[in-house]
């Protein structure tokens, strides 16, 4: 097997230095459809320099978001990038997010589960200043036909939804050209550009970036619930469970529950297909 899981979760952990400015936050937000309308007050906190706030899942792309690359290269990990599928993302804020500054970006490989067709590898970064912890970031990487050696499956993160209607839903359009901005914060998967590249994927044209998906879901329960206030969330969890084209539009359904925020996620044009599910936002 390809993966040793016992080297894997002994390996020496790998630090890096990150650095970030006002420039990559607003070039973050903007990749997720911040600044429409342009002069609007609420939008102009993600877009202009001397208001500006940072939505917390900027954490995944500080410092060009190395820690996935660096897990999927540590020691016991030897895979096929072509069978490698991001399943799952989890931040957990310790305080909420300068609008820059430089950090150290410590990452390992937490913990790899048996899922029998496929390993998980949970690659961790923990991230701290001067000041202190700033976030961990999990991402929960399925590795397909690396599974069936007896491990362990490693605990479910299924989230069953609220037997009611959502309280609150919205829908969030993606531009056409979401993708190719979006990638400029540091993911340059030609899936994303390349109408090429993503047909020998087996898509009929480039998909947009989960993480994106992901970002802009927080943002709409943010704008939606918090008014505003990214300082609120305190954590944010979700499976990544289909694909979303540029173009398409995204239907937002909220449940407030105890904590926080249950959410789900799916393409409005192809019938609700899902895109995110076991999605939750705690917050104060």
């Amino acid at each position: 097997m390809p993966i040793d899981a016992a080297k894997a979760v002994a390996a020496e952990p790998r630090s890096t230095e990150i650095a970030w400015d006002h420039k990559d936050v607003q070039l973050y937000h903007l990749g997720l459809g911040a600044g429409a309308p342009a002069t609007d007050p609420a939008e102009l906190r993600y877009t202009l320099e001397s208001r500006l706030h940072v939505l917390p899942s900027f954490a995944t792309v500080a410092g060009g978001g190395m820690g996935i690359v660096d897990g999927l290269s540590a020691p016991g990990v030897d895979v096929d990038l072509m069978s490698v599928l991001h399943g799952a993302q989890s931040i957990t804020l310790h305080r909420p997010l300068p609008t820059g500054g430089r950090a150290v970006s410590t990452s390992r490989v937490a913990a790899v589960h048996d899922k029998g067709k496929a390993a998980v590898l949970v690659l961790r970064s923990e991230t701290a200043d001067a000041d202190g912890p700033l976030w961990t970031s999990d991402a929960r990487i399925f590795v397909r036909g690396e599974g069936g050696w007896g491990g362990d499956r490693g605990p479910s993160d299924r989230l069953p939804l609220p037997d009611r209607v959502p309280d609150r839903t919205v829908e969030r359009p993606v531009r056409e050209e979401q993708a190719l901005l979006y990638r400029l914060s540091g993911d340059w998967n030609p899936l994303h550009a390349d109408p090429e590249f993503a047909a020998l994927a087996g898509f009929d044209r480039p998909i947009l970036h989960g993480l994106c998906t992901y970002g802009m879901t927080l943002k709409a329960v943010v704008d939606t619930l918090l008014d505003g206030d990214v300082t609120r969330v305190r954590a944010y969890r979700a499976r990544f469970a289909g694909i979303v084209f540029p173009g398409e539009t995204l239907r937002i359904r909220m449940w407030t529950v105890e904590g926080g925020t249950q959410v789900t996620v799916a393409a409005a044009e192809r019938d609700d297909a899902p895109v995110l599910a076991d999605t939750f936002v705690e917050h104060a």
